[in-house]
C-alpha cells in the first residue's frame, strides 16, 4: 500500500524534528520534506507534490493563514493546521478551518516538545483523515476594496408559531464547524433551541461560539451546566466535556458535566443525542453532518425510534462521510440531503408541525 506523504511547515526546528520522526514511524505515511516558512514549502509543494502537508499558523515572511488562503485557491490539498493552544490560536484556527483547512492539532504553549510526542497518535490520525477528505477550491478572493459578502442570506422565512418543546440536534466532527456554520447562518431568529456538539478539545469552543454568535440569527453561546434551554438560541458543547438535555419541571435544562469519554470522545454526539432520545423524544429533530467514525450513530437511532425527525448529510457534500454513513446504516436517517438543503427542509418541516399545532388548537 502507498504510503501517505507528507510535508511539515514550522519555523520551529524541534517542532520540524519531532514531526518528522513521529510520522515516519508510522507504517502509511512518510514525511518526504520539512519547510521552516511557506516560501519554502511552496517549492517543496510544487516539486514533491505531497498528499497532505501540516501547517503551523504563525511564521515568518508569510503567516501560515495568508499561505493556506493561496493554497486552497491555486493548489487545493489537505492541511491540517497546528495551533497553539491561546485565545489568538483558537480564533487563527477557526479561519483556517474555514478557508479550508481539514482539521488542527493544539500544541500547548510551553512545554511544546513532550507536548508534541504526547498527540502523536491524534497527529496522525488526523493526517490519516486528512489523506481521505474531500477538498474544494476556495473562492476567489474578493477585489481590493470590493465590499464582503453577507453572512446570511437576507431572507429567511419564519418558522411560525412554535411550541417551545421542539429542539434541534447537531452532531459533527471533521469538516463540522464550517458545516454546522452553514445551517445555523439559515437559521430564522424564531427558530427552536439548537443544542450542538461538535468534536473540538478545550479552548476553542467559546472563540467558536462567538464567532457563529456574530453571524446567524439566533444566539450562540457555549452551554453551561444548569441553564435554561431557549427557543432562538444555539448551545454549543463546551471543548473537554460531555453535554446533555434534562428536564426540570416545564423547562429543558443543559447538563454539562466531565466524565470519562465516549466513543473516544469527549464532548461525545452519543451523550447528546442519547439525552434526546431519552428526554425529548418526538419533539426532537437530529441533524448528523460531516465527521470521522461513528459516534453518534447509534443513539441517533434511538433517537428516531422516539419519535425523532433525523436529517443526515450526503456524502457528495460532506468532508469525511463517517459519521453520516454510520448513522443511515444504523437505519437513524429519515433524509439525506446535501449540506445546502438541510436548513430549508429543517425549517419546511419546523413550518409543517407549526401548522398542525395550529390546527389542533
Amino acid at each position: 500500500m502507498a504510503k501517505t506523504r507528507v510535508v511539515v511547515v514550522d519555523d520551529s526546528a524541534l517542532v520540524r524534528s519531532i514531526l518528522t520522526e513521529i510520522i515516519n514511524k508510522q507504517p502509511d505515511m512518510e514525511c518526504i520534506g520539512a519547510a521552516s516558512d511557506p516560501l519554502v514549502a511552496r517549492e517543496m509543494i510544487r516539486n514533491l507534490n505531497p498528499d497532505v502537508i501540516t501547517l503551523d499558523v504563525e511564521m515568518p515572511r508569510m503567516d501560515g493563514i495568508d499561505f493556506l488562503s493561496r493554497l486552497m485557491r491555486l493548489r487545493p490539498m489537505p492541511v491540517v493546521m497546528v495551533s497553539t493552544l491561546t485565545e489568538r490560536g483558537a480564533e487563527v484556527t477557526l479561519k483556517a478551518l474555514e478557508l479550508g483547512a481539514v482539521d488542527f492539532v493544539a500544541k500547548p504553549k510551553i512545554g511544546v516538545a513532550d507536548g508534541i510526542r504526547q498527540l502523536a497518535a491524534d497527529i496522525t490520525e488526523k493526517i490519516r483523515i486528512a489523506a481521505r477528505a474531500h477538498i474544494r477550491r476556495a473562492p476567489p478572493a474578493p477585489a481590493a476594496g470590493a465590499p464582503a459578502a453577507a453572512a446570511a442570506p437576507a431572507q429567511i422565512a419564519s418558522v411560525g408559531r412554535l411550541s417551545t418543546e421542539k429542539i434541534v440536534f447537531i452532531g459533527a466532527s471533521t469538516g463540522g464547524t464550517e458545516a454546522t456554520k452553514d445551517v445555523l447562518i439559515n437559521l430564522p431568529a424564531d427558530c427552536p433551541a439548537v443544542c450542538i456538539t461538535q468534536h473540538m478539545p478545550p479552548g476553542f469552543t467559546a472563540s467558536y461560539a462567538q464567532r457563529l454568535d456574530g453571524l446567524c440569527r439566533i444566539r450562540v453561546k457555549e452551554a453551561s451546566d444548569g441553564e435554561r434551554i431557549l427557543p432562538g438560541h444555539g448551545y454549543i458543547a463546551p471543548g473537554g466535556k460531555h453535554f446533555s438535555v434534562e428536564r426540570s419541571g416545564a423547562n429543558y435544562i443543559a447538563r454539562v458535566q466531565d466524565g470519562e469519554p465516549v466513543n473516544r470522545h469527549k464532548p461525545s454526539v452519543e451523550v447528546l443525542f442519547n439525552s434526546a432520545a431519552r428526554v425529548v423524544g418526538p419533539n426532537a429533530l437530529g441533524i448528523m453532518l460531516t465527521g470521522m467514525g461513528a459516534d453518534g450513530a447509534r443513539a441517533m437511532r434511538a433517537m428516531k425510534d422516539a419519535g425523532a425527525y433525523n436529517l443526515v448529510q450526503d456524502e457528495a457534500s460532506c468532508v469525511v462521510f463517517g459519521m453520516p454513513r454510520e448513522a443511515i446504516a444504523a437505519g437513524a436517517a429519515d433524509e439525506v440531503l446535501p449540506l445546502g438543503q438541510i436548513a430549508p427542509r429543517l425549517i419546511e418541516r419546523l413550518r409543517s408541525t407549526a401548522g398542525m399545532s395550529m390546527n389542533r388548537v
